[in-house]
């Protein structure tokens, strides 16, 4: 692990322009479980019954029940180590974008700047009658489930099961991952389309790739370069430790 951890590290601090994508496992630490494990809303709201656009188009209030829950744990969360870490390693000028797949806004709180929210966010919600959008504080003071003044329920802007990606997220993410020299990987085991593309697209391109995870996932034996196994907080930080001392040496 010792040597790993130097080669990644000197991997981000020479060719600096790191790229890096997160997933549910980069928050666990915040107390935000993966929705797949044990204990997470899948165990008890049926995906298919809660969390597709259908489903929010056929009975708004009764998937809201489902959306209740998630923003509490949500609200609760605050940044960990390792979305500081990151932060940290952006105003450094070592890290040029964050992609996430997560909605909590975690990265933003913890002072990421350049944050691709692939799946959307659930800080505003929107009114699929009407269009209009609002903030979650707006939103509290409408009742629960909030209603848009046209009278429709609001659905928060995170991207259900069976609606696209948002063209300028995927657009974006897809620039990111082309034009970093290295690609880092945090928690996630990079199975659901598209954002499991962006490790290939920055390996084609020319970038090395580094995974940080709990355990090694398809991407290890076929994409990784480096692989850190670990909790993210822990490992970020000893990675950006290394790498700040190492950019500061060369310069």
């Amino acid at each position: 692990m010792e040597e790993r951890l130097s080669e990644a590290a000197r991997l981000m601090a020479v060719r600096r322009r790191v790229a890096v994508l997160t997933g549910a496992g980069i928050s666990v630490e915040s107390g935000i479980p993966d929705f797949r494990s044990r204990g997470g809303l899948w165990e008890r709201f049926d995906p298919a019954e809660y969390a597709t656009i259908q489903a929010f188009r056929a009975d708004p209030a009764k998937v809201w029940k489902m959306l209740a829950e998630m923003e509490a744990v949500l609200d609760a969360a605050r940044p960990n180590p390792a979305h500081e870490a990151l932060a940290r390693l952006e105003q450094a000028g070592v890290v040029t974008g964050v992609i996430t797949q997560n909605i909590d806004g975690l990265h933003q709180a913890a002072g990421s700047r350049k944050v691709v929210e692939f799946h959307g966010s659930h800080r505003t919600l929107s009114c699929l009658a009407c269009g209009a959008r609002i903030s979650r504080n707006e939103a509290r003071q409408r009742g629960h489930p909030p209603a848009c003044g046209c009278g429709a329920l609001l659905k928060p802007d995170v991207v259900f099961f069976g609606e696209p990606i948002p063209e300028g997220a995927l657009r974006e993410a897809y620039r990111v991952a082309a034009s970093c020299r290295v690609m880092l990987v945090v928690g996630t085991s990079a199975e659901v389309a598209p954002a499991n593309q962006m490790p290939w697209v920055a390996k084609q391109a020319g970038a090395a790739v580094i995974e940080v995870n709990l355990a090694p996932t398809h991407l290890t034996e076929s994409v990784t370069d480096v692989f850190l196994e670990g909790k993210a907080g822990r490992v970020l930080q000893d990675l950006a430790d290394r790498t700040m001392a190492l950019v500061e040496t060369r310069d």
